[in-house]
């Protein structure tokens, strides 16, 4: 089953994916000095977040930091959420000491940001997309991953 190694919550309350069984999960990976990210990945995650029913899909930030750590703190990012105004939770991913890659980022393999990863209703990691991704594409697999029991 799909888990997040995180070190914190930037925003919102701490979740755990095995509480969003049930719902089908669209993780957003970020940074928020990404460009790709600024332009599409998080503007599309926030249409996501508000096209569905929080009952059936539930979208969730991770912060991946992979580069430039020193100015990319926790303290950055809350405001970086305010001023961008991200509505949906977002968690830290944890860095590892000795590591430029976080946790999360390394156990599933992410090349980079953007990267948006789709959960299915039983917890399984279903799809990773790298960068840029159609609206309509995007939206055809979480409609897929929804008429799934």
């Amino acid at each position: 089953m799909m888990t997040l190694d995180v070190s914190d919550w930037a925003s919102g309350d701490a979740l755990d994916l095995a509480d969003l069984r049930g719902r089908v999960v669209v993780i957003e990976t970020f940074q928020m000095l990404c460009p790709g990210c600024i332009s599409h990945g998080l503007p599309q995650a926030r249409r996501v977040h508000r096209a569905f029913a929080r009952d059936q899909v539930v979208v969730l930030g991770l912060h991946t930091v992979f580069e430039h750590h020193d100015v990319m703190g926790p303290d950055a990012l809350r405001v970086f959420l305010h001023e961008y105004a991200i509505e949906f939770p977002v968690a830290i991913d944890r860095h590892v000491d000795g590591d430029a890659i976080p946790a999360t980022m390394a156990r599933y393999g992410l090349r980079g940001t953007p990267s948006t990863l789709l959960v299915d209703r039983g917890g399984r990691l279903r799809h990773s997309f790298f960068g840029a991704q159609d609206d309509l594409v995007l939206g055809a697999h979480i409609g897929k991953l929804l008429t799934e029991s």
